[in-house]
Protein backbone atom coordinates (compact mmCIF):
# COMPACT_ATOMS: atom_id res chain seq x y z
CA UNK A 1 0.00 0.00 0.00
CA UNK A 2 2.60 2.21 0.99
CA UNK A 3 4.58 1.71 -2.72
CA UNK A 4 1.13 2.77 -4.82
CA UNK A 5 0.24 5.41 -2.23
CA UNK A 6 3.98 6.77 -3.21
CA UNK A 7 3.65 5.98 -6.99
CA UNK A 8 0.22 7.93 -7.08
CA UNK A 9 2.12 10.67 -5.28
CA UNK A 10 4.99 10.67 -7.65
CA UNK A 11 2.56 11.00 -10.56
CA UNK A 12 0.13 13.62 -8.68
CA UNK A 13 3.92 15.51 -8.35
CA UNK A 14 4.83 14.99 -11.97
CA UNK A 15 1.45 16.06 -13.48
CA UNK A 16 1.40 19.07 -11.49
CA UNK A 17 4.60 20.20 -12.20
CA UNK A 18 4.06 19.72 -15.97
CA UNK A 19 0.95 21.74 -15.25
CA UNK A 20 2.94 24.73 -13.98
CA UNK A 21 5.48 24.20 -16.59
CA UNK A 22 2.55 24.37 -19.13
CA UNK A 23 1.03 27.47 -17.41
CA UNK A 24 4.62 29.16 -16.91
CA UNK A 25 4.88 28.79 -20.56
CA UNK A 26 1.67 30.12 -21.65
CA UNK A 27 2.50 33.49 -19.13
CA UNK A 28 5.14 33.28 -20.68
CA UNK A 29 3.81 34.28 -24.27
CA UNK A 30 1.32 36.00 -22.76
CA UNK A 31 3.36 38.72 -21.04
CA UNK A 32 5.48 38.84 -24.25
CA UNK A 33 2.70 39.64 -26.51
CA UNK A 34 1.70 42.50 -23.86
CA UNK A 35 4.57 43.94 -24.05
CA UNK A 36 5.01 43.52 -27.87
CA UNK A 37 1.21 45.49 -27.52
CA UNK A 38 2.58 48.18 -25.85
CA UNK A 39 5.15 48.83 -27.92
CA UNK A 40 3.16 48.96 -31.26
CA UNK A 41 0.91 51.58 -29.20
CA UNK A 42 3.77 54.10 -28.29
CA UNK A 43 5.25 53.48 -31.49
CA UNK A 44 1.56 54.07 -32.94
CA UNK A 45 1.60 57.33 -30.68
CA UNK A 46 5.22 58.60 -31.46
CA UNK A 47 4.61 58.03 -35.16
CA UNK A 48 1.31 60.11 -34.58
CA UNK A 49 2.71 62.71 -33.29
CA UNK A 50 5.71 63.34 -35.26
CA UNK A 51 3.64 63.39 -38.32
CA UNK A 52 1.21 66.18 -36.55
CA UNK A 53 4.13 67.57 -35.58
CA UNK A 54 5.31 67.96 -39.08
CA UNK A 55 1.93 69.00 -39.90
CA UNK A 56 2.54 71.95 -37.62
CA UNK A 57 6.15 73.00 -38.48
CA UNK A 58 5.05 73.02 -41.88
CA UNK A 59 2.80 75.36 -41.49
CA UNK A 60 4.44 77.87 -38.82
CA UNK A 61 7.65 78.05 -40.78
CA UNK A 62 5.33 79.32 -43.55
CA UNK A 63 2.97 81.51 -42.60
CA UNK A 64 4.39 83.25 -39.40
CA UNK A 65 6.39 86.07 -41.25
CA UNK A 66 2.79 87.34 -42.75
CA UNK A 67 2.78 88.55 -38.80
CA UNK A 68 4.99 91.25 -40.15
CA UNK A 69 4.57 93.49 -42.96
CA UNK A 70 7.81 95.54 -44.91
CA UNK A 71 7.23 99.01 -45.09
CA UNK A 72 9.41 101.86 -46.98
CA UNK A 73 9.06 105.55 -45.57
CA UNK A 74 8.19 108.61 -47.87
CA UNK A 75 8.59 112.18 -47.45
CA UNK A 76 5.11 112.74 -48.78
CA UNK A 77 4.95 116.77 -49.78
CA UNK A 78 0.90 117.55 -50.18
CA UNK A 79 1.63 119.77 -52.73
CA UNK A 80 -1.14 122.68 -52.52
CA UNK A 81 -1.33 122.99 -56.55
CA UNK A 82 -2.89 119.79 -55.98
CA UNK A 83 -5.61 121.46 -54.14
CA UNK A 84 -6.22 124.27 -55.54
CA UNK A 85 -10.27 124.17 -57.06
CA UNK A 86 -10.52 120.22 -55.61
CA UNK A 87 -11.91 118.54 -52.32
CA UNK A 88 -9.67 116.66 -50.18
CA UNK A 89 -10.58 113.72 -51.87
CA UNK A 90 -10.91 114.71 -55.39
CA UNK A 91 -7.03 115.30 -55.31
CA UNK A 92 -4.78 113.14 -57.37
CA UNK A 93 -2.83 111.18 -54.38
CA UNK A 94 -1.34 109.10 -57.04
CA UNK A 95 0.77 112.00 -58.19
CA UNK A 96 1.88 112.50 -54.68
CA UNK A 97 2.84 109.52 -54.30
CA UNK A 98 5.19 109.11 -57.72
CA UNK A 99 6.58 112.55 -56.55
CA UNK A 100 7.62 111.26 -52.96
CA UNK A 101 9.26 108.24 -54.71
CA UNK A 102 10.76 110.13 -57.93
CA UNK A 103 12.73 112.45 -54.87
CA UNK A 104 13.95 109.60 -53.51
CA UNK A 105 15.47 108.41 -56.93
CA UNK A 106 16.18 111.73 -58.59
CA UNK A 107 18.42 109.59 -61.63
CA UNK A 108 15.70 107.84 -62.48
CA UNK A 109 14.17 109.20 -65.80
CA UNK A 110 12.85 106.64 -68.13
CA UNK A 111 8.87 105.59 -68.33
CA UNK A 112 9.85 102.06 -67.77
CA UNK A 113 12.66 102.69 -65.30
CA UNK A 114 10.05 104.65 -63.45
CA UNK A 115 7.06 102.54 -63.48
CA UNK A 116 9.65 100.01 -61.91
CA UNK A 117 10.30 102.36 -59.36
CA UNK A 118 6.59 103.08 -58.34
CA UNK A 119 5.91 99.58 -57.98
CA UNK A 120 8.04 99.28 -55.33
CA UNK A 121 5.46 100.20 -52.98
CA UNK A 122 1.86 99.06 -52.36
CA UNK A 123 -0.96 100.73 -54.41
CA UNK A 124 -2.85 100.73 -51.05
CA UNK A 125 -0.18 103.53 -50.29
CA UNK A 126 -2.90 106.14 -52.10
CA UNK A 127 -5.60 105.61 -50.10
CA UNK A 128 -3.56 105.28 -46.84
CA UNK A 129 -1.56 109.29 -48.26
CA UNK A 130 -5.44 110.04 -49.04
CA UNK A 131 -6.53 108.86 -45.52
CA UNK A 132 -3.54 110.92 -43.93
CA UNK A 133 -4.84 114.03 -45.33
CA UNK A 134 -8.44 113.77 -44.61
CA UNK A 135 -7.70 113.34 -41.24
CA UNK A 136 -5.89 116.48 -41.06
CA UNK A 137 -6.28 119.08 -43.49
CA UNK A 138 -3.75 121.55 -41.97
CA UNK A 139 -0.88 119.38 -43.66
CA UNK A 140 -1.52 120.39 -46.85
CA UNK A 141 1.87 122.41 -47.68
CA UNK A 142 3.53 120.59 -45.77
CA UNK A 143 6.26 117.48 -45.68
CA UNK A 144 4.84 114.21 -43.54
CA UNK A 145 7.57 111.30 -43.07
CA UNK A 146 5.04 108.52 -44.13
CA UNK A 147 5.76 104.64 -43.62
CA UNK A 148 3.99 102.44 -46.20
CA UNK A 149 3.54 99.20 -47.21
CA UNK A 150 6.02 97.61 -49.94
CA UNK A 151 4.82 95.66 -52.58
CA UNK A 152 4.39 91.86 -52.09
CA UNK A 153 7.74 90.91 -54.17
CA UNK A 154 9.35 93.20 -51.94
CA UNK A 155 8.31 92.04 -49.01
CA UNK A 156 9.31 88.59 -50.51
CA UNK A 157 12.87 89.71 -50.69
CA UNK A 158 13.26 90.95 -47.39
CA UNK A 159 11.81 88.27 -45.61
CA UNK A 160 13.91 85.88 -47.29
CA UNK A 161 11.59 83.96 -49.67
CA UNK A 162 13.28 85.41 -52.94
CA UNK A 163 16.32 83.84 -53.55
CA UNK A 164 18.63 87.09 -54.91
CA UNK A 165 21.14 84.96 -56.01
CA UNK A 166 19.36 83.60 -59.33
CA UNK A 167 19.74 84.90 -62.50
CA UNK A 168 17.73 87.64 -63.13
CA UNK A 169 15.21 85.91 -65.36
CA UNK A 170 14.54 83.52 -63.36
CA UNK A 171 13.44 86.01 -60.05
CA UNK A 172 10.78 88.90 -60.51
CA UNK A 173 12.93 91.64 -59.23
CA UNK A 174 15.40 92.60 -61.40
CA UNK A 175 19.09 93.41 -61.15
CA UNK A 176 17.79 97.02 -60.61
CA UNK A 177 14.83 96.82 -58.40
CA UNK A 178 17.49 94.97 -56.23
CA UNK A 179 20.21 97.95 -56.24
CA UNK A 180 16.76 100.67 -55.33
CA UNK A 181 16.11 98.20 -52.48
CA UNK A 182 19.61 98.06 -51.32
CA UNK A 183 19.73 101.66 -51.26
CA UNK A 184 16.62 101.90 -49.12
CA UNK A 185 17.62 99.66 -46.69
CA UNK A 186 21.30 101.69 -46.38
CA UNK A 187 19.21 105.14 -45.99
CA UNK A 188 17.19 103.42 -43.10
CA UNK A 189 14.08 103.72 -45.02
CA UNK A 190 13.26 100.20 -45.00
CA UNK A 191 12.01 98.20 -41.94
CA UNK A 192 9.98 95.23 -41.05
CA UNK A 193 6.48 95.98 -38.74
CA UNK A 194 4.01 94.45 -37.24
CA UNK A 195 1.16 93.67 -39.87
CA UNK A 196 -1.64 95.68 -38.94
CA UNK A 197 -3.72 95.05 -41.97
CA UNK A 198 -4.02 91.11 -41.56
CA UNK A 199 -5.77 91.66 -38.80
CA UNK A 200 -7.23 95.13 -39.57
CA UNK A 201 -8.98 94.41 -43.09
CA UNK A 202 -10.76 91.98 -45.49
CA UNK A 203 -9.82 90.24 -48.41
CA UNK A 204 -8.04 92.12 -51.64
CA UNK A 205 -6.37 91.11 -54.76
CA UNK A 206 -2.98 92.86 -53.68
CA UNK A 207 -1.12 90.04 -51.02
CA UNK A 208 0.15 92.92 -48.53
CA UNK A 209 -3.11 94.18 -48.26
CA UNK A 210 -5.26 91.18 -47.99
CA UNK A 211 -6.36 90.39 -44.04
CA UNK A 212 -8.59 88.42 -42.32
CA UNK A 213 -10.61 90.45 -40.04
CA UNK A 214 -13.68 90.26 -42.81
CA UNK A 215 -13.42 86.36 -43.32
CA UNK A 216 -13.22 86.42 -38.68
CA UNK A 217 -16.09 88.69 -38.82
CA UNK A 218 -18.22 86.44 -41.21
CA UNK A 219 -17.77 83.43 -39.44
CA UNK A 220 -18.82 84.81 -35.98
CA UNK A 221 -22.28 85.84 -37.26
CA UNK A 222 -22.40 82.34 -38.59
CA UNK A 223 -21.65 81.12 -35.57
CA UNK A 224 -23.74 82.96 -33.66
CA UNK A 225 -26.98 81.58 -35.71
CA UNK A 226 -25.95 78.68 -35.38
CA UNK A 227 -25.27 78.47 -31.81
CA UNK A 228 -28.75 80.75 -31.23
CA UNK A 229 -30.41 77.92 -33.06
CA UNK A 230 -28.79 74.35 -32.93
CA UNK A 231 -28.20 74.78 -28.79
CA UNK A 232 -32.01 74.79 -27.65
CA UNK A 233 -33.57 72.74 -30.92
CA UNK A 234 -30.49 70.02 -30.17
CA UNK A 235 -31.20 69.56 -25.96
CA UNK A 236 -34.98 70.02 -26.90
CA UNK A 237 -34.76 67.34 -29.14
CA UNK A 238 -32.62 65.15 -26.36
CA UNK A 239 -34.43 65.72 -23.81
CA UNK A 240 -37.90 64.83 -25.28
CA UNK A 241 -36.41 61.73 -27.13
CA UNK A 242 -34.64 60.10 -24.12
CA UNK A 243 -37.53 60.93 -21.43
CA UNK A 244 -40.58 61.90 -22.93
CA UNK A 245 -40.76 60.01 -26.36
CA UNK A 246 -42.48 56.47 -25.68
CA UNK A 247 -40.45 53.52 -27.01
CA UNK A 248 -41.89 51.94 -30.38
CA UNK A 249 -41.13 51.90 -34.23
CA UNK A 250 -40.80 55.44 -35.22
CA UNK A 251 -39.08 56.37 -32.52
CA UNK A 252 -36.61 53.59 -33.64
CA UNK A 253 -36.74 55.09 -37.13
CA UNK A 254 -36.03 58.62 -35.17
CA UNK A 255 -32.90 57.87 -33.55
CA UNK A 256 -31.47 55.66 -36.79
CA UNK A 257 -31.75 58.28 -38.75
CA UNK A 258 -30.07 61.09 -36.19
CA UNK A 259 -27.07 59.13 -35.96
CA UNK A 260 -27.27 58.64 -39.67
CA UNK A 261 -27.09 62.30 -40.42
CA UNK A 262 -24.07 62.21 -38.05
CA UNK A 263 -21.98 60.61 -40.71
CA UNK A 264 -23.82 62.54 -44.17
CA UNK A 265 -21.09 64.07 -45.98
CA UNK A 266 -21.30 68.28 -45.30
CA UNK A 267 -21.40 69.21 -48.79
CA UNK A 268 -25.20 67.36 -48.36
CA UNK A 269 -26.21 70.11 -46.15
CA UNK A 270 -24.45 72.63 -48.56
CA UNK A 271 -27.00 71.28 -51.23
CA UNK A 272 -30.02 71.43 -49.00
CA UNK A 273 -29.17 75.04 -48.03
CA UNK A 274 -28.97 76.12 -51.63
CA UNK A 275 -31.82 74.17 -52.63
CA UNK A 276 -34.60 75.72 -49.54
CA UNK A 277 -33.32 78.39 -47.94
CA UNK A 278 -31.82 80.37 -50.90
CA UNK A 279 -33.72 79.12 -54.09
CA UNK A 280 -37.26 78.07 -51.86
CA UNK A 281 -37.12 81.10 -49.26
CA UNK A 282 -35.49 83.57 -51.07
CA UNK A 283 -32.66 84.20 -48.75
CA UNK A 284 -29.69 86.28 -49.27
CA UNK A 285 -27.07 84.57 -51.07
CA UNK A 286 -23.76 84.37 -50.00
CA UNK A 287 -24.81 85.81 -45.90
CA UNK A 288 -23.76 84.36 -42.53
CA UNK A 289 -27.82 84.05 -41.45
CA UNK A 290 -27.57 81.20 -44.48
CA UNK A 291 -24.53 80.24 -43.30
CA UNK A 292 -25.63 79.51 -39.67
CA UNK A 293 -28.36 77.91 -40.99
CA UNK A 294 -26.86 75.18 -42.93
CA UNK A 295 -23.69 74.64 -40.22
CA UNK A 296 -27.28 74.23 -37.88
CA UNK A 297 -28.66 71.67 -39.72
CA UNK A 298 -25.15 70.14 -39.80
CA UNK A 299 -24.44 70.32 -36.18
CA UNK A 300 -27.88 69.46 -34.56
CA UNK A 301 -27.00 65.44 -34.62
CA UNK A 302 -23.83 66.19 -32.60
CA UNK A 303 -25.68 68.20 -30.11
CA UNK A 304 -28.71 65.89 -30.14
CA UNK A 305 -26.25 62.63 -29.46
CA UNK A 306 -24.05 64.02 -26.98
CA UNK A 307 -26.80 65.29 -24.94
CA UNK A 308 -28.67 62.28 -25.10
CA UNK A 309 -25.65 60.22 -23.95
CA UNK A 310 -25.34 63.01 -21.09
CA UNK A 311 -28.55 62.29 -20.16
CA UNK A 312 -27.77 58.44 -19.61
CA UNK A 313 -25.45 59.18 -17.82
CA UNK A 314 -27.40 60.19 -15.14
CA UNK A 315 -28.19 57.78 -12.69
CA UNK A 316 -31.95 56.53 -12.65
CA UNK A 317 -31.37 57.05 -8.54
CA UNK A 318 -31.80 60.54 -9.45
CA UNK A 319 -35.24 60.18 -11.02
CA UNK A 320 -36.77 57.55 -8.69
CA UNK A 321 -35.94 60.17 -5.50
CA UNK A 322 -37.40 63.35 -7.59
CA UNK A 323 -40.55 61.45 -8.36
CA UNK A 324 -40.37 59.30 -4.78
CA UNK A 325 -40.95 63.19 -3.10
CA UNK A 326 -43.68 63.89 -5.23
CA UNK A 327 -42.25 66.00 -8.32
CA UNK A 328 -43.90 65.60 -11.48
CA UNK A 329 -42.47 64.20 -14.27
CA UNK A 330 -41.37 67.87 -15.84
CA UNK A 331 -39.85 69.03 -12.56
CA UNK A 332 -37.86 65.36 -12.42
CA UNK A 333 -36.44 66.60 -16.03
CA UNK A 334 -35.67 70.12 -15.39
CA UNK A 335 -35.16 70.58 -11.96
CA UNK A 336 -33.04 67.42 -11.30
CA UNK A 337 -32.13 65.50 -14.51
CA UNK A 338 -30.89 68.22 -17.09
CA UNK A 339 -29.01 70.14 -14.25
CA UNK A 340 -26.74 67.24 -13.97
CA UNK A 341 -26.43 66.49 -17.84
CA UNK A 342 -25.73 70.16 -18.90
CA UNK A 343 -22.01 70.80 -18.58
CA UNK A 344 -22.20 67.45 -20.99
CA UNK A 345 -24.46 68.88 -23.53
CA UNK A 346 -22.27 72.14 -23.33
CA UNK A 347 -19.42 70.05 -24.22
CA UNK A 348 -20.56 68.71 -27.29
CA UNK A 349 -22.21 72.32 -28.00
CA UNK A 350 -18.38 73.27 -27.76
CA UNK A 351 -17.58 70.86 -29.68
CA UNK A 352 -20.19 70.84 -32.62
CA UNK A 353 -19.30 74.37 -32.77
CA UNK A 354 -15.85 74.18 -33.42
CA UNK A 355 -16.36 71.54 -36.16
CA UNK A 356 -19.06 74.31 -37.60
CA UNK A 357 -16.06 76.33 -37.72
CA UNK A 358 -13.71 74.33 -39.94
CA UNK A 359 -16.46 73.66 -42.57
CA UNK A 360 -15.87 74.56 -45.95
CA UNK A 361 -17.55 72.22 -48.13
CA UNK A 362 -21.00 73.55 -47.62
CA UNK A 363 -20.74 77.18 -47.59
CA UNK A 364 -19.08 76.86 -50.67
CA UNK A 365 -22.48 75.66 -52.31
CA UNK A 366 -24.06 78.41 -50.94
CA UNK A 367 -22.19 81.28 -52.14
CA UNK A 368 -19.64 82.31 -49.27
CA UNK A 369 -16.86 81.84 -51.80
CA UNK A 370 -17.26 85.57 -53.10
CA UNK A 371 -14.52 87.70 -53.60
CA UNK A 372 -15.54 90.25 -50.22
CA UNK A 373 -14.02 93.26 -49.50
CA UNK A 374 -15.93 95.10 -47.33
CA UNK A 375 -16.30 93.90 -43.68
CA UNK A 376 -19.49 92.54 -42.95
CA UNK A 377 -21.71 94.38 -40.47
CA UNK A 378 -24.78 91.84 -39.96
CA UNK A 379 -26.24 88.92 -40.33
CA UNK A 380 -27.44 89.40 -44.08
CA UNK A 381 -24.19 91.51 -45.04
CA UNK A 382 -22.40 89.27 -47.92
CA UNK A 383 -19.05 87.95 -46.50
CA UNK A 384 -17.17 84.87 -46.23
CA UNK A 385 -15.96 82.48 -44.02
CA UNK A 386 -12.10 82.19 -42.40
CA UNK A 387 -11.86 78.21 -43.98
CA UNK A 388 -13.05 79.51 -47.14
CA UNK A 389 -11.31 82.71 -46.90
CA UNK A 390 -8.07 80.32 -46.69
CA UNK A 391 -9.44 78.09 -49.19
CA UNK A 392 -9.30 81.23 -51.91
CA UNK A 393 -5.81 82.29 -50.82
CA UNK A 394 -4.39 78.39 -51.55
CA UNK A 395 -5.57 78.71 -54.83
CA UNK A 396 -3.56 82.04 -55.60
CA UNK A 397 -0.42 81.73 -57.29
CA UNK A 398 1.32 84.45 -55.51
CA UNK A 399 4.05 83.59 -52.83
CA UNK A 400 3.21 85.66 -50.50
CA UNK A 401 -0.49 84.78 -50.70
CA UNK A 402 1.00 80.80 -49.73
CA UNK A 403 1.90 83.26 -46.34
CA UNK A 404 -1.04 84.54 -45.87
CA UNK A 405 -2.59 81.05 -46.20
CA UNK A 406 -0.35 79.62 -43.38
CA UNK A 407 -0.98 82.49 -40.88
CA UNK A 408 -4.52 82.28 -41.60
CA UNK A 409 -4.26 78.55 -40.99
CA UNK A 410 -2.83 78.78 -37.90
CA UNK A 411 -4.99 81.58 -36.38
CA UNK A 412 -7.95 78.60 -37.45
CA UNK A 413 -5.95 76.48 -35.57
CA UNK A 414 -5.50 78.58 -32.48
CA UNK A 415 -9.56 78.79 -32.60
CA UNK A 416 -10.48 75.04 -32.91
CA UNK A 417 -7.80 74.13 -30.13
CA UNK A 418 -9.21 77.14 -27.55
CA UNK A 419 -12.74 75.84 -28.01
CA UNK A 420 -11.83 71.82 -27.42
CA UNK A 421 -9.71 72.83 -24.49
CA UNK A 422 -12.38 74.90 -22.88
CA UNK A 423 -14.72 71.50 -23.88
CA UNK A 424 -12.32 69.70 -21.92
CA UNK A 425 -12.05 71.90 -19.19
CA UNK A 426 -15.66 72.23 -18.67
CA UNK A 427 -16.29 68.34 -19.09
CA UNK A 428 -13.29 68.26 -15.97
CA UNK A 429 -14.82 70.84 -13.94
CA UNK A 430 -18.29 70.30 -13.96
CA UNK A 431 -19.02 66.43 -14.67
CA UNK A 432 -19.48 64.57 -11.92
CA UNK A 433 -18.59 61.09 -11.70
CA UNK A 434 -21.57 58.55 -10.37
Amino acid sequence: MNRISQSIDNAVRSNHSRTIDIVNRGLKRRYRAERRFKIYGVAAIIISLGFLALLFVNIVGKGYTAFQQTEIKLDVFFDPAEFQDKLASDANYMAIVKDSMSRLFPDVSGRQDKRALYGLVSTGTVFQVRNILLEDRRLIGKTVPVWVPADDDVDMLVKGHMDRRLPEDQRRLKDQHLAWIDQLDADGRLRKALNHSFFTKGDSREPELAGIWGAMMGSFFALVVTLLLSFPIGVAAAVYLEEFAPKNRWTDIIEVNINNLAAVPSIVFGLLGLAVFINLFGLPRSAPLVGGLVLTLMTLPTIIIASRASLKSVPPSIREAALGVGASKNQMVFHHVLPLALPGMLTGTIIGMAQALGETAPLLMIGMVAFIVDIPGGFTDPSTVLPVQIYLWADSPERAFVERTSAAIMVLLAFLITMNALAVVLRRRFEKRW
